[in-house]
């Protein structure tokens, strides 16, 4: 039994155990658990991860709605190239599994966190409730259940707008936004409210994702069918952590008959051209980080009924809770057509599918300019050895022609 649940939230994992897979993949020997053991270091994420290259950090908290306490780490271009003046702010929001860390561990001419702050951007890396870099909160602890009940849609209601909040009002400044995988999903879901996106100047938004209904991910698929997320829940797991004793026992038996780990990348993400299988093990230093259970339900909720909608209780407690049966969904229409968007998507992603993304375009007022890259798949936009030249110089480019940055 403790497999199976093991294996259905490796499904969610994504990222983490394709890089695990790869690792196994480069050595012909799957050896996770001595990885996946190292605890993340004490000191910081200014400290320990982005300092190293001499780029000024500062960590800042940020309180959500609902008593959250949330990381935000500012970052600066490196010493010898100060500016007089921050450029536009941007605000980094990671993917799910991960956290603020996930922009800077390759190196600083590879990692987008870095290559933003030394083109003059005034880069804020975001790290949502229950990650490491976060702060807990004002009255639950991490070991009450209760604080562990919520999904993407109060990161993209609570946390997103406390971030948001907090940098604009620092910065004086509309902020842009970077989103990867779940942070495209908490973006785009925030941006349909208009108390949130009037904050936001543009988005660039690396494999975005609001449907997954034509997911082609085959080891995802098969746990959606299987049910195993609401086994997950019903067993009263409500934090999912790999670096707990269990998730570590767990992690280290996916390859053991239930998961072909020579495959496991591909049938995961899809094919990745370009990811930087040599960091492997320090990204495994810092990664993954924590998520809630019902947050791998919700998503998992999104591939069975092809809906970008909230979180759906059941009907009863829908119809308690929203007034419906059937949750509220996010209203694309709803998002300004001023708003700049930029978008980048892959053909080889098996999770933000093109048909899929070709669904969100069409429920667009406005028309994102786009990046499509044919043999990317949904790792490589972050950590492709040639992401610099092949998505981030447009990326530049995009906010240059949105918001007031030189080219200098």
């Amino acid at each position: 039994m403790e497999r199976l649940v093991g294996v259905a939230a490796v499904a969610a994992v994504a990222f983490f155990l394709t890089l695990s897979s790869s690792a196994a993949e480069s050595d012909n020997n799957f050896t996770g658990d001595s990885n996946i053991r190292r605890r993340p270091p004490v000191k910081g994420l200014c400290a320990d991860v982005i300092e190293r290259y001499n780029h000024p950090c500062s960590e800042h908290k940020v309180q959500t709605k609902d008593g959250y306490v949330l990381g935000l780490h500012r970052v600066s271009s490196r010493s010898g190239i100060l500016r007089k003046k921050n450029g536009p702010p941007v605000l980094l929001l990671h993917g799910l599994f991960m956290a603020g860390d996930a922009w800077f561990l390759d190196s600083m001419d590879q990692s987008l966190g870095y290559i933003l702050a030394d083109h003059g951007f005034d880069v804020w890396a975001g790290s949502v409730r229950g990650t490491f870099w976060s702060h807990g909160h004002t009255c639950l602890s991490e070991k009450d259940k209760d604080f562990w009940n919520w999904s993407w849609e109060e990161l993209a209601l609570y946390d997103l707008t406390a971030m948001l909040h907090y940098v604009h009002v620092v910065s004086h400044s509309k902020v842009f936004v970077v989103g990867h995988s779940q942070g495209t999903i908490m973006s785009l879901a925030a941006f349909t409210e208009p108390d949130i996106v009037k904050m936001v100047q543009g988005a660039a938004l690396l494999c975005p994702i609001t449907y997954l209904e034509h997911v082609s991910a085959p080891l995802v698929l098969r746990l959606v069918s299987m049910h195993l997320d609401q086994l997950v829940l019903a067993l009263g797991i409500h934090q999912l952590n790999f670096r707990s004793d269990i998730g570590v026992q767990l992690l280290d038996s996916i390859c053991d008959g239930h998961v072909d780990c020579n495959d496991l990348l591909a049938s995961i993400t899809g094919t990745n051209c370009c990811m930087n299988i040599s960091r492997v093990d320090f990204y495994l230093e810092y990664e993954p980080h924590p998520s809630s259970s019902k947050n791998l339900n919700h998503l998992f909720q999104m591939i069975r009924k092809g809906t970008f909608a909230k979180y759906d209780y059941g009907k009863w407690k829908n119809l308690k809770r929203y007034g419906t049966f059937e949750p509220p969904k996010f209203d694309l229409s709803r998002i300004p057509k001023s708003l700049p968007l930029w978008m980048g998507y892959g053909g080889n992603d098996a999770l933000a599918d093109p048909i899929d993304f070709q669904h969100t375009l069409k429920e667009l007022k406005s028309k994102p300019e786009l990046l499509f890259l044919e043999n990317y798949g949904h790792v490589d936009f972050l950590s492709s050895v040639t992401a610099n030249r092949d998505v981030y110089d447009s990326m530049i480019r995009f906010f240059r022609s949105s918001g007031r940055i030189s080219s200098s």
